[in-house]
């Protein structure tokens, strides 16, 4: 692959010509390795195509819309979790979304890295994109090692209106939030959140503000609670 800068790469992926490789094999929803290249720049990557999506319960189709909410939340916090995902509508395959490939290994996960210090601020900053985004479903091997940093994958499951935080990331709780973090928190609650609108609806837009408000105002991460409905890790955890 060719290297790609970063102005450059979300052009390639929402609007570059798309060469399928392949389904990607154990996804609950189709999700296809692809190529997307444009004007001789190429990227690696994976979509997700809306009309691949099993229905669920909880969960209008779309899943997708949510897949790049959750990159837009996480570039309002400034916390660098989620990789460069943008949506695209193909001629082919429908309305997706489409997000740079994370190059690595396969072997590590939250639960292979969470005791390296080096990342301990990241899974901090990582908690607290999740709790915003209402994650059901953050579980370990969506977290990725590349290169010497992590990623976190599939977020497709988040914004619900109800509160139901699930995740394997719970070592941090009643940590404090960073003063930094509080002030985006503080501007999400407050308003700044056009990006989300066309994504999500009214009222999980709104839901995700509260979320943020009280966050900001707890100034702590969240402890698990077991005696809710729903059950604070999902399954399987990895």
């Amino acid at each position: 692959m060719s290297e790609v800068s970063a102005d450059r790469s979300a052009a390639v992926l929402a609007t570059g010509e798309l060469e399928i490789h392949g389904r990607i094999a154990d996804s609950s929803n189709t999700t296809l390795l692809v190529t997307a290249r444009l004007d001789g720049d190429e990227l690696l990557a994976v979509y997700k195509p809306e009309r691949g999506e099993r229905p669920l319960w909880d969960f209008p189709p779309g899943l997708w819309r949510r897949e790049v909410a959750a990159y837009e939340l996480d570039a309002l916090l400034g916390t660098g979790c989620v990789p460069l995902t943008v949506a695209r509508d193909d001629p082919d395959y429908g309305p997706g979304s489409v997000q740079r490939w994370v190059h690595e290994e396969g072997v590590e996960h939250y639960l292979t890295l969470r005791d390296q210090r080096q990342f301990a601020e990241w899974f901090r900053s990582l908690a607290v994109l999740d709790v915003v985004a209402n994650n059901t479903d953050r579980k370990s091997g969506h977290v990725l090692l590349e290169e010497g940093r992590c990623w976190a994958i599939d977020n497709g499951l988040c914004f619900h209106v109800d509160d139901k935080l699930r995740t394997v990331i719970w070592e941090f709780a009643g940590d404090a939030v960073t003063p930094a973090l509080l002030e985006r928190l503080e501007a999400i609650a407050s308003g700044g959140v056009e990006v989300l609108r066309g994504l999500l609806a009214p009222e999980e837009v709104a839901a995700t503000q509260r979320r943020a408000g009280e966050l900001a105002e707890a100034g702590v991460l969240p402890e698990p609670d077991e005696t809710g409905h729903y059950p604070p890790w999902p399954w399987p955890i990895v």
